[in-house]
């Protein structure tokens, strides 16, 4: 998923450093998706109040719900897409010649560095045939897509897609941690990285009484997928995120029944962003260099399968775009 937003709001970022431990609800906002028919999401990241966690700059949740998706080729920079699919199955191409399924269970990470460019469409659950002549059904999507802001030196790099099959897990008191990104303790992601940073689904099981290890400079937060948990004795359901802040060393989980969420973190960003459309920059000039470049066709390259299609970019706001600290 893209943010495929007709109107993008400018979202500048600064870092938390030394906010210390909190617990802080933000409500998701829902968003339509033009480009794509009839989906909406629930977007967690970014908020006036929080457009950051870590070098975690965006995460929407969209589904279940039976829904096409159609996102013809969009571009990136300055950021990593992870997409991490719940239910269903999802065709990436992107512009650096991959052509996959994603599918549940397994993280897809594409590094935009410079430039990149992707296209992401549903897949339908049972193809037409002769002996089974029925419409093929909507296919039921569930997934949660998030970006990573690159740091400074790895603003230039190469495009890059990687796929990730077999990831590790960190199993304790009930709590099935599947690791995403990062480490979380000795289970570590073979997933690319810039800065230090955290990703993982949390499996809790019916009873749980765990207690997961955390990194006290990195800043972290939960969201709650489904059902209903308890983070360090505050209770805990499915759709706002519970910010966390610095200083913690260990994170409690408990929950009555099982539950699903994800756990964020990472040291906090160091530096301002500024985020528009699809492209994370420093200022101004860049981001508005890289749309440029979208509309003319250089850069980014080319996604097959598409016969040129693709979505143009929004118009910019008619003032520069200047990163604001965050409340």
């Amino acid at each position: 998923m893209s943010n495929l937003d007709r109107g993008p709001e400018v979202t500048p970022c600064h870092s938390a450093a030394g906010a210390g431990a909190v617990a802080e609800f933000h409500e998701p906002r829902a968003v339509p998706l033009g480009g794509v028919r009839g989906m909406k999401v629930d977007r967690v990241l970014p908020q006036r109040a929080l457009p950051t966690v870590g070098a975690w700059c965006f995460l929407d949740q969209f589904g279940p719900e039976r829904v096409e998706m159609k996102v013809l080729p969009h571009p990136h920079t300055g950021l990593q897409t992870v997409t991490w699919p719940l239910a269903g199955e999802i065709r990436h191409r992107d512009s650096v010649g991959s052509d996959v399924l994603v599918r549940p269970g397994q993280l897809n990470l594409m590094t935009a560095g410079r430039g990149v460019s992707h296209s992401e469409f549903s897949v339908r659950e049972e193809a037409e045939t002769p002996e089974s002549p029925e419409t093929p059904e909507t296919p039921l999507l569930h997934a949660l897509q998030l970006w990573v802001a690159l740091p400074d030196d790895a603003l230039g790099i190469e495009p890059a897609f990687e796929q990730h099959t077999d990831l590790p897990h960190h199993r304790t008191g009930g709590v099935d941690a599947t690791v995403l990104m990062g480490s979380l303790g000795d289970a570590v992601s073979p997933a690319t990285t810039h800065t230090p940073l955290l990703g993982a689904e949390l499996a809790v099981a019916a009873g749980a009484d765990a207690v997961l290890p955390l990194r006290p400079d990195f800043e972290h937060a939960v969201l709650v997928i489904d059902g209903e948990v308890e983070v360090d004795g505050v209770p805990v359901g499915a759709g706002p995120l519970l910010y966390l802040g610095t200083g913690r060393t260990e994170l409690g989980i408990t929950a009555t029944a099982g539950a699903r969420a994800l756990l964020l973190g990472g040291e906090p960003f160091p530096g301002e962003l500024v985020m528009w459309w699809n492209f994370v920059g420093r200022g101004h000039d860049e981001i508005a260099a890289a749309r440029a470049d979208w509309e003319s066709g250089t850069r980014f390259g080319e996604v097959g399968g598409h016969d040129g299609q693709r979505i143009p970019a929004p118009v910019l706001p008619g003032v520069r775009l200047t990163p604001r600290r965050r409340r």
